[in-house]
């Protein structure tokens, strides 16, 4: 194993393991940020309310990143990807 070789190794497995946090479904995340805005899913879901929403969006910033949309998924409330 070469020195270029050892040091590349742990980044690629960094990146391997980022990877699936941000594969997000294309039809919810039409702006491909890796999050699910309220009008995003609303598009996809129309019986979406806001409340339900909030209570997805643990961090409550107004958007669903890659923990809450897998909370959400494995709960049943959103699609799966």
């Amino acid at each position: 194993m070469t020195h270029k070789t050892k040091l590349l190794t742990p980044f690629a497995l960094v990146a391997a393991l980022a990877a699936p946090a941000f594969a997000q479904d294309a039809a919810i995340d039409v702006n491909g940020d890796g999050m699910y805005s309220f009008p995003e899913l609303q598009a996809v879901m129309p019986e979406m309310t806001e409340d339900e929403f909030t209570v997805l969006d643990s961090t409550g910033d107004g958007l669903l990143d890659a923990d809450e949309i897998a909370v959400g998924t494995d709960a049943g409330l959103l699609p799966e990807s």
